[in-house]
Formats: C-alpha cells, sequence, structure tokens
C-alpha cells in the first residue's frame, strides 16, 4: 500500500519554493499508505534526478529548481526488497533510446519473476516486483503510448504507475490501485495523489484558488500523458490480467516481515472511508476470515 503524489507545473506559476512546499505537504499526507521509503524526480540542468532515501515522507528533503515542471513522487510501504537499500526504493531509473526516464508504482506485481524467466530480462539487483516494469519498458526501447501498453498487458497484479520521460511528459498508467488527479486551469497546474483522502488533507493549505479546481477522471485500463505544455492526452490498455480475486497464499511471499496483522489492519480501516467503506466494515471482514492482504485487494478492485 504505497502512495503516488506530484504535481506539473507546464507555465511555471509556481517558484522553487512553492514547489518543494506543496510536494512536502502531499508527501507527509501520503505517509498514511508508507513510511519505510519516499523518493522524487525531476528534470534539472538538462538531467533527469531522482532524489530517494529508506525515511518517511516528511523526513525527506525536498530542494526543487525553478526549472522544474513536473515531479513526480512515491512513498512506500515495503512488500517485496528490503527499503535500507535504497535501490530497491521508488522511483526508478529506467533508458530507452539514450534518454532517461524515471518510473513509480504503487501496487504488487506477481508474476515478475515469471516475466523475467520467460522473456530473458537482465539480472539485477533490484529485488522490487516493482521493477520487472522498468524492464518491459527497456525491452521495447521506447517510452510511448505502445510501450506502456506492452508493459501493463505484460504484468499481473494491481498497480498504477506513474512514469517521467525525457520530454517532461508524465504519464498515468491506470491499473485498479487508485489515483487521484485534479487540474487548476487557471494555472495550467495538475496535482495529484493516490487517493482523494489524501488531496483533501493538502488542499486548505497549498494557498491556491481551490474552488477553480477539476477533477480528471481515469479508469481502470487508461494512460494518461500531460506534455510538457500541459497538453492531456489518452490511450488505452487492456487491464483483465489484473487480479480482482488471487490465491492469497501467493501473496504470502511478498510480505513485509515488519507489519503485524494488527497494524496492518489498522492501516487498512484508516484508508477504508477513501473507498466508501467504514472500519466496522473491514473488522467484519477480518472476524469472517478475510486476510488483510485480501481486503487491500478487494479495496483496490472496488469488488467488496
Amino acid at each position: 500500500m504505497c502512495c503516488l503524489f506530484g504535481l506539473v507545473d507546464p507555465n511555471h506559476v509556481l517558484s522553487s519554493h512553492q514547489k518543494a512546499r506543496i510536494i512536502h505537504l502531499l508527501a507527509t499526507a501520503a505517509e498514511e499508505r508508507g513510511t519505510d521509503a519516499s523518493g522524487i524526480a525531476f528534470h534539472a540542468g538538462g538531467q533527469l534526478i531522482i532524489r530517494k532515501a529508506p525515511v518517511a515522507g516528511h523526513k525527506l528533503k525536498f530542494v526543487i529548481p525553478e526549472s522544474a515542471t513536473v515531479v513526480m513522487g512515491h512513498t512506500r510501504l515495503t512488500t517485496q526488497g528490503n527499503a535500507k537499500r535504497n535501490r530497491n526504493n521508488h522511483p526508478f531509473y529506467g533508458q530507452v533510446n539514450g534518454s532517461r526516464y524515471a518510473l513509480a508504482h504503487n501496487g504488487v506485481i506477481y508474476n515478475d519473476a515469471d516475466l523475467r524467466r520467460e522473456l530473458g530480462l537482465p539480472r539485477t539487483k533490484i529485488e522490487t516486483d516493482s521493477y520487472v516494469a522498468v524492464q518491459l519498458i527497456d525491452k521495447q526501447n521506447t517510452l510511448d503510448f505502445s510501450s506502456l501498453r506492452y508493459m501493463a498487458e505484460k504484468v499481473e497484479g494491481s498497480f498504477t504507475f506513474t512514469v517521467l520521460d525525457g520530454q517532461d511528459s508524465l504519464f498515468f498508467v491506470k491499473g485498479d490501485s487508485p489515483l487521484y488527479l485534479l487540474s487548476f486551469p487557471a494555472y495550467g497546474l495538475y496535482l495529484y495523489a493516490s487517493t482523494e483522502q489524501i488531496m483533501q488533507k493538502v488542499l486548505p493549505h497549498l494557498r491556491l484558488p481551490i474552488k477553480s479546481a477539476a477533477v480528471v477522471k481515469m479508469k481502470s485500463g487508461e494512460i494518461v500523458k500531460i506534455n510538457r505544455f500541459g497538453t492531456l492526452s489518452r490511450s488505452s490498455f487492456d487491464d483483465r490480467k489484473q487480479y480482482c480475486w488471487y490465491n492469497p497464499y501467493r501473496f504470502r511471499h511478498y510480505r513485509s516481515p515488519k507489519i503485524s496483522d494488527r497494524s496492518y489492519t489498522d492501516e487498512l480501516k484508516s484508508v477504508a472511508g477513501a473507498f466508501g467503506y467504514t472500519p466496522e466494515m473491514i473488522d467484519r471482514l477480518i472476524d469472517s476470515g478475510y486476510m488483510p492482504e485480501e481486503i487491500e485487494e478487494y479495496l483496490y478492485c472496488q469488488e467488496l
């Protein structure tokens, strides 16, 4: 249960200080979905920069240059890959056709080992299941709707990805994991977080005309691109491989040993409202024999 967050400021209406403040607010609010690690990606001086560390979002030092058009962020709750090894944390670097990009993921991919074996993907020291998405894109040697569709249709599990390319375009690959995207037309500005609940915590503190905001709707199976000019375009992929019902024994391999069932259940209860459910409903499911991992997947899939 991780969190994606960030901003797109194609008109450069925000100062460096304002960007850093907004990202700090989003990262702090995003801690309800993970505190094991946090990171951001942006362009500066013609280079793609990733800053990440095994610390909670509010502890990460956000120094963002005025020239940065897009800031893509992630907070992590570990499922696979020790967060203390920073290479396992998001965002990840990828490279296609000589150009670097960054990728972050919310969800769990179950067939990463199968894909590496079947497709002969390179061996890597990165242990996180999410990294196979980078390898699949790299294999296509291009970053566009077509290569993202290829990746999304290969992986199995729950996901939403954000991908920042070398031309400052931000892609959202929307699977069954939640995402909440706001547009501020008066500014040409976009803000996003994994849930509306997280965004609502941040909005009162942004010092922006909140009434001008509009929700950008996305559904599972869509790919949304916002280019460096702020223009939004869409494509799609076949999302039938995503698991809304799965074998819980398969998932146990990915459980973090640090998270007890009780603390995991408390995390689920704290975010249940964002999906339209109450903490009491989570308790009833636990009492009925459901595992916390199953409940999280059902919340993402809206199949309770």
